[in-house]
């Protein structure tokens, strides 16, 4: 996925939840979520990095925080830039025990996977639930809640830009990762988002 900046096997531009698929199950997911008329918030890419703003700063940060309020799940690798920031986020067992070992900053992953691919069969048999506690969907919904309120509060004591209507598109693109191939794939593409910023699909310059 690395020479281009989309890839529809790894960047899902998807708008709908994959149905009857049970978005609280255990197992990683590559999230994309874009600021409403993918206005630039967050910072710039200057040489190859992202610079983040106040309000960049804020959405990392609030990232981080999703671990102390969501104990069932950890934070792998994640991005934010100028207009729209990837993540992934892994749920776990409901033990407490993650399905995967997170990857540190400039660590190399360590142990054994428990990665279990997803069949058909899988989703037949878990009912929808984009917003159940724990569930993809509400660790979102709180992410876009907690950013949005202080991002307002950045507009109101300390002037940042203000958004457009709403921070966040109500919307947001996952992908459901079923393998070490995939995952790996998805941290790469984290990883190297900055340096190909002139080549994303949120460029600013690709923009109708």
């Amino acid at each position: 996925m690395i020479t281009m900046a989309y890839n529809p096997e790894i960047h899902h531009r998807r708008t709908i939840r994959l149905k009857d698929y049970d978005y609280s199950s255990q197992g990683p997911y590559f999230v994309t979520i874009c600021v409403q008329e993918r206005e630039c918030l967050f910072g710039e890419i200057a040489d190859c990095e992202m610079r983040l703003t106040d309000a960049g700063r804020m959405v990392e940060s609030s990232w981080r925080e999703l671990f102390n309020k969501y104990p069932l799940i950890d934070i792998d690798s994640f991005v934010v830039m100028p207009n729209h920031f990837h993540g992934i986020v892994l749920l776990n067992d409901g033990r407490g025990e993650s399905c995967i070992r997170p990857l540190s900053a400039g660590d190399q992953r360590r142990g054994e996977s428990c990665i279990r691919p997803v069949n058909q069969g899988d989703h037949k048999d878990r009912p929808y639930s984009g917003t159940r506690e724990h569930s993809l969907g509400r660790i979102l919904q709180a992410f876009k809640s907690m950013t949005t309120v202080e991002y307002i509060r950045g507009v109101q004591q300390s002037n940042w830009r203000p958004f457009p209507g709403r921070l966040w598109q109500r919307n947001y693109y996952e992908r459901i990762i079923r393998n070490e191939a995939e995952l790996d794939a998805a941290r790469k593409y984290i990883t190297e988002n900055p340096t190909k910023w002139e080549e994303d699909n949120e460029y600013p310059a690709y923009i109708p």
